[in-house]
């Protein structure tokens, strides 16, 4: 990652590949193998183990708060983005009338929650225009009924980011809702500010570069007991195996009330070793070396034959670009026989550049497809 000899040296796996799919799975370092071989050796010691899976913990946690702008009582850990968007969804108990606002550039984890039979709310749909979600439609649909408004930071489906000062001014000016926003899709990769969010939410296995079963949950303490999750368990509980634990059960406030029970310490030790890699390579480093791949990469898609999905703004583009063209598969197929990976679905190809990939890897990938189309 950044010079030849480091990726040589912490990304083997890609030697004769060229991998553009890290908004699906990242590839992770050696040192992410390595953390898992030490969960292992310290799951061998049973419960004088768990001391170190506590420590690992704490650490992963610190580091998490440190990508957040948060402290480590301010974050914690649970199982996937799913899981925290349903936790959250049960946490504010909401009731017929209250309005939550999604958009329809977002994840089904952070949409999905909110628009199941069970949910008393009434959902407003934020569209995109051209690919962008602009500020002016937002705020129409924001009012005093209006309870959470979610969104990721980055989408998933074209890679337009947010402009999150906005839709945070916006929405504090007009209402007395909370905001959630899912990083996923820009955690790891792009400088993060994450200034007046009540929540936020990212999944593991993507950009950050460790593996499945975590899900990073931040809570502000000034919202804490906004997110009060209502979830039995004890991990998640302030007093479990207390006097009166078949009396009530008492969820702690915030972060900690997402993580419910026994932390899936494995995705623990990748979690902690991933972003440790990625905050001892520098955000910065990657940023200056990737975003320029990315905004060549868009230049040169736009002046093809194909239905450009990301706007061609670049101040709202990450490290995804998505197109679309009526043979995709056939695309796909010509490009993977050149060993060049990337995402095909639906007709939508999608392309995701991060620090590992080189100047080469983008050229060899524009041509190719320039050839195939």
């Amino acid at each position: 990652m950044l010079t030849e000899a480091t990726r040589r040296q912490d990304f083997p796996s890609l030697e004769g590949k060229i991998y553009l799919n890290s908004a699906a799975e990242g590839i992770p370092p050696l040192a992410v193998r390595d953390a898992l071989a030490q969960y292992f050796t310290h799951k061998q010691r049973g419960m004088d183990g768990r001391d170190d899976h506590a420590r690992v913990w704490e650490a992963a946690k610190a580091v998490t708060a440190e990508f957040y702008g948060l402290t480590p009582a301010e974050v914690s850990i649970c199982s996937c983005s799913s899981e925290a968007f349903n936790l959250a969804a049960a946490a504010l108990k909401l009731q017929p009338g209250d309005e939550v606002v999604i958009n329809d550039l977002d994840f089904p984890a952070g949409a999905t929650p909110w628009l199941q039979p069970s949910c008393p709310a009434t959902v407003k749909l934020w569209k995109h225009r051209d690919g962008a979600l602009h500020i002016e439609d937002l705020v129409s649909l924001l009012g005093p009924k209006t309870r959470l408004v979610t969104t990721s930071l980055v989408s998933f489906f074209n890679g337009f980011k947010v402009d999150l000062p906005a839709v945070v001014a916006a929405v504090r000016q007009r209402s007395q809702a909370l905001i959630a926003v899912d990083v996923t899709q820009a955690l790891g990769r792009i400088p993060l500010d994450l200034t007046d969010v009540d929540l936020v939410v990212s999944s593991t296995h993507k950009w950050i570069l460790a593996s499945h079963g975590g899900g990073l949950v931040g809570v502000p303490e000034a919202k804490a007991n906004a997110w009060r999750v209502p979830a039995g368990g004890w991990f998640n509980l302030q007093d479990a195996f207390g006097a009166k634990r078949f009396d009530e059960a008492v969820s702690l406030p915030g972060a900690a009330g997402f993580t419910v029970g026994m932390p899936n310490y494995p995705a623990v030790y990748s979690i902690r070793a991933g972003l440790e890699y990625i905050r001892n390579t520098g955000l910065a480093n990657i940023y200056a070396a990737a975003q320029p791949l990315t905004e060549m990469c868009l230049e040169e898609i736009a002046r093809l034959p194909v239905q450009l999905l990301t706007p061609r703004d670049t101040s709202s583009l990450a490290g995804i670009i998505a197109f679309k063209h009526p043979d995709a598969d056939s695309l796909h197929q010509r490009l993977k026989g050149f060993n060049i990976h990337l995402m095909s679905h639906a007709g939508r190809l999608r392309v995701a550049i991060h620090g590992y990939n080189t100047e080469k890897d983008v050229e060899t990938f524009l041509t190719v497809l320039k050839e195939a189309l």
